[in-house]
């Protein structure tokens, strides 16, 4: 599927979901979060010269979420989620000087509809899974690590999600979230640092707050 029909599916379904939230019951939810996105090293496929490993900073990452319940009870809860992370940038390295083989950064976001459930949803304490499924998109900077121009463009693939967390109430509406999410997506397009790989695991760990209404 190309990146423009994906995107047009990703966005009908957010559509269809906010077109939904009508405030009922504290059914719907909105929140943000912060936290890092950690990527593991990769090895680059035939190459001869030193440190052949491509090495992912841990990029300062953001996510806002809407939410909407649609099955309630005191054991468990179903909801419609659309959480959006954007990893606004990550420290690439790879090889040794003079040798360029990677771009100095790249930059990422991941928009992923999912259905969520909670346990306990009606106490303080609710713990809970996701899983879902959208898009991914790289983009890269447009210099290499040791200069010249990096051959390397933007991206945009399927992406699964799979998350767990923990929520709890803090004071009427308000609640605090703690998080991992892994958007397992399409790798980034390194022309010069082949992996031999097609897809790779971008974990999302971090905290925050949303609001029930």
């Amino acid at each position: 599927m190309s990146g423009t029909r994906l995107w047009i599916a990703v966005l009908a379904a957010t559509l269809m979901l906010t077109a939904s939230a009508v405030a009922q019951d504290e059914k719907n939810e909105i929140g943000g979060m912060i936290g890092r996105i950690f990527i593991s090293d990769q090895g680059i496929k035939n190459a001869t010269y030193f440190d052949p490993t491509i090495h992912f900073g841990k990029g300062l990452s953001f996510e806002a979420e809407y939410a909407r319940k649609f099955y309630v009870t005191p054991i468990y809860s179903i909801a419609a989620e659309v959480p959006f992370a954007y990893d606004h940038k990550t420290l690439l390295n790879a090889a040794t000087y003079p040798i360029s083989v990677v771009p100095q950064t790249m930059k990422s976001f991941f928009v992923t509809p999912a259905v969520r459930v909670n346990l306990f949803p009606t106490t303080a304490v609710s713990p809970w899974v996701s899983l879902g499924g959208g898009v991914g998109h790289f983009s890269q900077y447009n210099t290499l690590l040791y200069g010249g121009t990096n051959p390397g463009k933007s991206t945009t693939s399927f992406a699964m999600e799979a998350g767990l967390g923990l929520d709890v109430k803090v004071w009427k509406q308000l609640s605090i979230r703690g998080q991992v999410r892994d958007f397992w997506a399409g790798e980034p397009d390194f022309p010069l640092a082949p992996t031999g790989k097609s897809r790779f695991h971008n974990y999302f760990v971090g905290g925050g707050a949303f609001w029930r209404f």
